[in-house]
C-alpha cells in the first residue's frame, strides 16, 4: 500500500482530497499479507467519521480492505486476535491499512475529537461493516 501526495503509477488510485491520492497495489497486498484482499468491485466507498474523546467504533470487521487516514486526533487500534490487547497508536497525518476479515476496534483515547477518512473496497453484495462481539481479549 502506498500513501502519497502524487498519483501512483501502479494499482488502483482514489483521490480523497486535493491533498492526498491513495493507491493500493493489489499484487503487493496479496504477496505481503496473510489476509485475503479482495479486488475493488466497482467504485471504492469513502466516508469521514468523527469520534468524541472516550468514544469507539465498537468491535467489528470488514469483508474487504480499507485504508484509514487519521485527519485529527489519535486513533488507538486493537486487534481481536491479540491476546495481550496491545494498542497500535496512529496520530493525525498518518494512516493504516485494514486488510479485512479481522475483528478489531478503533478507540479515541485522546482529549480531542478523532476524525478519520476511510476508503473501503467492499465486494458486491456485502455490507461495508460487520458488527462483532467482543472477543474478550481486552478489558473494555
Amino acid at each position: 500500500m502506498l500513501l502519497s501526495r502524487a498519483p501512483a503509477s501502479t494499482g488502483s488510485s482514489v483521490s480523497v482530497s486535493s491533498r492526498w491520492t491513495i493507491a493500493i497495489d493489489w499484487m503487493r497486498a496479496a504477496v505481503s499479507s496473510k489476509a485475503r484482499p479482495s479486488p475493488p468491485c466497482g467504485r471504492p466507498s469513502s466516508r469521514q467519521n468523527t469520534i468524541a474523546p472516550g468514544g469507539t467504533f465498537g468491535w467489528h470487521s470488514h469483508p474487504g480492505p480499507s485504508l484509514v487516514i487519521v485527519k485529527a486526533g489519535t486513533a488507538t487500534f486493537y486487534k481481536g486476535d491479540d491476546p495481550t490487547c496491545t494498542p497500535s497508536v496512529v496520530p493525525a497525518g498518518s494512516g493504516f491499512v485494514d486488510n479485512g476479515h479481522d475483528t478489531h476496534v478503533v478507540r479515541n483515547e485522546g482529549s480531542v475529537d478523532l476524525v478519520t477518512v476511510v476508503v473501503s473496497f467492499v465486494p458486491a453484495g456485502f455490507a461495508r461493516r460487520i458488527d462483532e462481539p467482543s472477543p474478550g481479549n481486552c478489558p473494555f
